[in-house]
C-alpha cells in the first residue's frame, strides 16, 4: 500500500524584529536553523513612519517593536550572512515600503544576487493605515500611487516578488466584524487594482493581479474564521472574473498569509493563549481550499511585553507539529459539501457584498476612508460591550477569573526587555553614517526623487538611487512629505452620543453632578504621545467618555509631549488620559509629566493605558501618574467612574 502524497506545508514565519539590525540578524539566523522556512521582518516605529532614529518622534520607539533601518548599512547588517536570492522575505512595511524595498533591492545587488530571483512580499497596504494602524505618512491619493509604483516596478524587475499584501489584520484588531474584514480588504484591492491598470500594459494585467496577496486575521470564532477565508476565496475569484475579466484561474487564487489574533490574547492567565493560538491556526489551515500560504504566531506572552526567543519557538513548534507530525496534509478539503458551513460562507459573501456595494456608491475604498473607520470604532465599541455584559465570554477574564499563579510568568527574564542602550546606539551609528557618506551625492539623489514624486515618474528608480547613494530613512520620509504633504487621519469617534445606554446612567449622573461643581463639562483630553498607532484603546475611552457625558478632546495619533500638554492648557482639561502600546510608555510619559508640571499643569490627574509590566507601573506611579490601565482593564464603565472621581473637587468621604 502507498503512502498518500501530502500537500506541501504552508511557510512557516516568526514575525520578529528588535534593538538593532545586528541583534535582529542573529534571531533570525538563530530561527532558521531551528526550521523557520521564510523571514517576516517587524520595524520599528520611526521606519513605518518615516523618521530616522534621532528625530523628536522617535525618542523612545527606537527597537521597540521592531528593527531600525536607518540606511543601506543598516540593511545590509540586518542580512548579514543571509543569502537574499535563496530566502522568502516579507517585510511588514507600508507607508515606507517603496524604501525599505530600495534598500533590499540594494543590498541583494551587494550580495551579487540576481534581482529578478529575489522572493517576498512588501505589505505596501496604506488604506489599513488610516482605519486600524496609524503608520501612515501621507495623503490617500499619493499613497496610493505609490502602492501600484512598487507593483509596477516589482512586474518589469522582480516578477517573483509580491508587491502588496492586502492587510486585513488589523481590521479585526480595531474590531471589524467578519463582513467588514472582508468588504473592506476587497475594497482597498479594487482601489489598488484600479490604479495598477494604468500602469502596466494590458498582456502584463493579468500575472500583476496574480502577484496580489492578502494578509489576514484569524480570531477564536474558529467556524466563522475558516468559513470567512473560504469566502474570501470564493469573493476574490468572482471580483476578478466579472469587474477585471481575468479568465485564467491561476491568477484569481486567493494567495494569503495570516498571523492569528493578537487582539484575544489575554494578560489575565496568559498560559490559556496557548490553545487560543491553537485554534486559530486551525481555522486557516484545516480547509485545503482556503488554507494559508504562510502562517506567523504570535506568542503566548505577547500581552505581557516583548516575547523572548523561546516563546517565539514555543509558536514555530506549534505549526510544525500540525504540518508533520498529523496527517493533515494528506486529504483534500475536510469541509466541501457541508451544510453548516456552506450557509454560512454564503451569509458572509451576502453581508460583504452589501458593504462592497456602500463603498462603490461613495466612490471606492479611498473616498470610503472616513465612513470605514467610523464603522470600525462603533464595531469595537460593541464587541467592548458584549464583553463586558457576559455576553461574549472570555475565559479567565470575565468568566473562571480564579486561578493558581502561573510558573510561566514567575522571576527575572519572564518577557523580553529592550536595552536601553541599544536607542543609543543606534544613534551613534547613524550619526557616524551621516559624517562618512558623499553628502552631494545624497542631495543630488533625492533632489532626482523629489522631481520623481512631482511629475508623476515611478518612485522606485529613484528611491534605489538614494539608497545607494546612502541617503535615510528620514530623509526619504521628509522628501515624500515635501511633495505630497501630511496628513492626519479622522479618528472615527464621532461627536455624537451613540445609542448605547446600558449601565450609563449612574455615570452620566456623577459627570453631571461633577461637572456642577466645576462649573463647566467635565473636559477629558486623550492624547497618543510618540508614532504608536494603535489607536483602538484610546477610541473607545474617547468613545465612552463622550457617551458618559464628558466633554472629550481627541486628536488622533502621533503627538509629540509639548502639543499634548499645550493642547491640554489650551483645552483647560481635567485630566489628561494618555495611550501608549508600543512598550515606549517610560521616557514618553516621563516628558509629558516633565512638562505638565513646567507648564504650571501638574495639578492635573494624568491616566495611562498600554501593556505596562507592574515594575514600569510602579516608576510611573512615582512619577505622578494617578491611574494605570492595563488589557485586563476592560470594564470601561469602571474606568469612567475613576475618572470622574479623579477630577472631583469635593470627594465623598468614606462611610
Amino acid at each position: 500500500m502507498t503512502e498518500a502524497k501530502k500537500d506541501a506545508p504552508w511557510l512557516f514565519r516568526t514575525y520578529a524584529g528588535h534593538s538593532t539590525a545586528k541583534a535582529s540578524n542573529a534571531l533570525y539566523r538563530t530561527n532558521l536553523a531551528k526550521g523557520q522556512t521564510g523571514l517576516s521582518v517587524a520595524f520599528d516605529l520611526p521606519t513605518q513612519t518615516g523618521y530616522d532614529s534621532d528625530h523628536e518622534l522617535s525618542r523612545g520607539e527606537v527597537g521597540k517593536v521592531g528593527v531600525p533601518v536607518n540606511h543601506l548599512g543598516d540593511m545590509r547588517a540586518l542580512f548579514d550572512q543571509i543569502p537574499l536570492e535563496q530566502m522568502n522575505t516579507s517585510m511588514t512595511i507600508n507607508a515606507t515600503a517603496p524604501w525599505l524595498l530600495a534598500l533590499y533591492i540594494a543590498v541583494a545587488e551587494e550580495q551579487g544576487a540576481d534581482v529578478s530571483k529575489l522572493q517576498g512580499t512588501v505589505q505596501n497596504d496604506i488604506i489599513k493605515e488610516y482605519l486600524s494602524r496609524g503608520t501612515y505618512i501621507c495623503p490617500p491619493k499619493p499613497s496610493l500611487r505609490m502602492i501600484t509604483d512598487v507593483a509596477a516596478y516589482t512586474q518589469k524587475h522582480l516578477p517573483k516578488w509580491n508587491p502588496m499584501n492586502v492587510c486585513s489584520y488589523h481590521l479585526q484588531e480595531a474590531g471589524a466584524t467578519p463582513e467588514q474584514e472582508l468588504a473592506f480588504a476587497l475594497a482597498t484591492a479594487c482601489a489598488v487594482l484600479d490604479d495598477l491598470k494604468g500602469k502596466v500594459a494590458p498582456e502584463d494585467f493579468p500575472n500583476m493581479v496574480g502577484r496580489i496577496s492578502f494578509f489576514v486575521n484569524a480570531g477564536i470564532r474558529f467556524v466563522t474564521e475558516m468559513c470567512k477565508m473560504r469566502a474570501f476565496v470564493d469573493l476574490w475569484d468572482e471580483i476578478l472574473l466579472d469587474r477585471y475579466g481575468i479568465t485564467d484561474a491561476k491568477y484569481r487564487r486567493f494567495r494569503y498569509g495570516v498571523q492569528v489574533n493578537s487582539l484575544g490574547l489575554t494578560e489575565q492567565q496568559p498560559e490559556n493563549n496557548v490553545y487560543r493560538i491553537l485554534i486559530e491556526m486551525l481555522a486557516v489551515t484545516l480547509s485545503k481550499k482556503a488554507r494559508a500560504r504562510a502562517v506567523q504566531l504570535p506568542a503566548w506572552n505577547e500581552a505581557l511585553g516583548l516575547p523572548r526567543p523561546w516563546d517565539q519557538q514555543w509558536s514555530l513548534r506549534m505549526q510544525q507539529i500540525l504540518a508533520y507530525e498529523t496527517d493533515l496534509l494528506e486529504y483534500g478539503d475536510l469541509f466541501d459539501g457541508n451544510p453548516a458551513v456552506d450557509a454560512k460562507v454564503a451569509a458572509l459573501k451576502q453581508g460583504a457584498r452589501e458593504e462592497l456595494a456602500q463603498i462603490d456608491a461613495m466612490g471606492g475604498a479611498v473616498a470610503s476612508i472616513e465612513y470605514m473607520k467610523g464603522r470600525l470604532v462603533e464595531a469595537n465599541a460593541e464587541r467592548i460591550a458584549r464583553i463586558e455584559g457576559n455576553e461574549t465570554v472570555v475565559v479567565g477574564v470575565n468568566r473562571w477569573t480564579e486561578a493558581a499563579p502561573s510558573p510561566l510568568t514567575a522571576g527575572d527574564g519572564a518577557i523580553m526587555v529592550v536595552d536601553e542602550a541599544a536607542e543609543r546606539d543606534q544613534i551613534e551609528r547613524l550619526t557616524q553614517w551621516r559624517a562618512t557618506r558623499d553628502e552631494a551625492a545624497v542631495k543630488a539623489a533625492l533632489t532626482t526623487l523629489r522631481e520623481a514624486c512631482a511629475d508623476g515618474r515611478n518612485v522606485m528608480p529613484a528611491s534605489i538611487a538614494a539608497a545607494k547613494a546612502g541617503a535615510t530613512t528620514g530623509e526619504w520620509g521628509a522628501t515624500v512629505r515635501a511633495a505630497f504633504g501630511q496628513y492626519r487621519g479622522p479618528t472615527g469617534v464621532s461627536k455624537n452620543r451613540s445609542n448605547r445606554t446600558e449601565g450609563l446612567d449612574p455615570i452620566r449622573e456623577a459627570v453631571s453632578a461633577v461637572s456642577s461643581r466645576l462649573g463647566r463639562q467635565l473636559k477629558f483630553l486623550v492624547g497618543k504621545p510618540g508614532l504608536d498607532g494603535h489607536s483602538n484603546g484610546a477610541e473607545q475611552i474617547a468613545a465612552r467618555a463622550r457617551d458618559c457625558g464628558m466633554d472629550i478632546h481627541y486628536d488622533g495619533i502621533r503627538l509629540t509631549p509639548a502639543e499634548i500638554v499645550a493642547a491640554a492648557a489650551e483645552q483647560e482639561a481635567h485630566v489628561v488620559g494618555l495611550s501608549i502600546l508600543s512598550g515606549s510608555h517610560l521616557p514618553l510619559i516621563a516628558e509629558t509629566m516633565e512638562r505638565m508640571k513646567a507648564a504650571g499643569l501638574g495639578d492635573i490627574p494624568v491616566v495611562v493605558g498600554g501593556i505596562i509590566p507592574e515594575d514600569d507601573a510602579a516608576k510611573l506611579r512615582a512619577m505622578g501618574v494617578a491611574a494605570i490601565y492595563t488589557p485586563k482593564d476592560f470594564e470601561l464603565n469602571r474606568i469612567m467612574l475613576d475618572i470622574v472621581a479623579l477630577v472631583d473637587p469635593t470627594p465623598v468621604a468614606a462611610e
